[in-house]
């Protein structure tokens, strides 16, 4: 099975914040999911799909800082000020069965596999050094799940559906290449914006209100 869309990752100061902003957008309640000990983050969890989810993610109060800079750039602080602002969506994942053989052919950074676990729950996650959100959000970060079934099988169901996944970019043949390196160039419609434009993300979410949208900030996107 190649690389598929595993989950859209929205970043909030708070949890409280987080699910209060995916009621304002998408009209439903997100159930709380748990905590990462190894990251010192929690999140709420709600399924978009069979096998695709959405994630609102905070840092952990309740938990001591971890010893590595946590995931999605969560401990950068023009990252934190923007999320303190407004929640928005940070990032997307990217599921394989092979994660070390397409870190090892792709064309970007996009970290160690480091192996996590939650509950009964276990990954291989691709995770850079620096913890930093990979191109400013636009490039995904790559799972690679140790569970007989998706987890978003589990998840609650509140009637939403993922339909899609823009990215406005100033380089998009750049992001193009990058994305074909890890087989999933074909997950998300890339387009052009001026040279030196701020790039964004868009997901289209079909809801029991009607289709919406979440979106980035935009701002956070960087050539690393």
């Amino acid at each position: 099975m190649g690389t598929r869309i595993d989950h859209l990752v929205i970043g909030a100061s708070n949890l409280v914040q987080g699910a209060a902003y995916v009621k304002e957008q998408l009209g439903v309640d997100i159930p709380y999911g748990g905590a990462h000990d190894r990251m010192g983050t929690h999140n709420h969890l709600m399924r978009l799909g069979d096998e695709l989810f959405l994630e609102v993610i905070a840092l952990n109060p309740d938990r001591e800082p971890p010893n590595r800079p946590r995931w999605y750039g969560l401990d950068d602080p023009h990252v934190r000020q923007s999320l303190y602002n407004r929640p928005a969506l940070l990032s997307w994942v990217v599921n394989t069965e092979y994660i070390n053989k397409l870190l090892q052919k792709t064309r970007g950074a996009f970290g160690e596999a480091t192996l996590i676990s939650r509950g009964k729950l276990s990954l291989y996650f691709g995770l850079p050094d620096d913890g930093r959100l990979l191109a400013g959000g636009m490039l995904p970060y790559i799972i690679d799940w140790q569970v007989d079934s998706h987890p978003a099988k589990q998840m609650a169901d509140a009637g939403c559906l993922f339909q899609g996944l823009d990215i406005y970019h100033p380089y998009p043949a750049w992001l193009d290449s990058i994305l074909e390196s890890i087989g999933a160039a074909d997950l998300a419609r890339i387009h052009p914006l001026p040279k030196n434009s701020q790039a964004f993300l868009e997901a289209h979410i079909e809801t029991p209100s009607g289709p919406r949208v979440l979106r980035s900030h935009a701002g956070l996107w960087s050539t690393e």
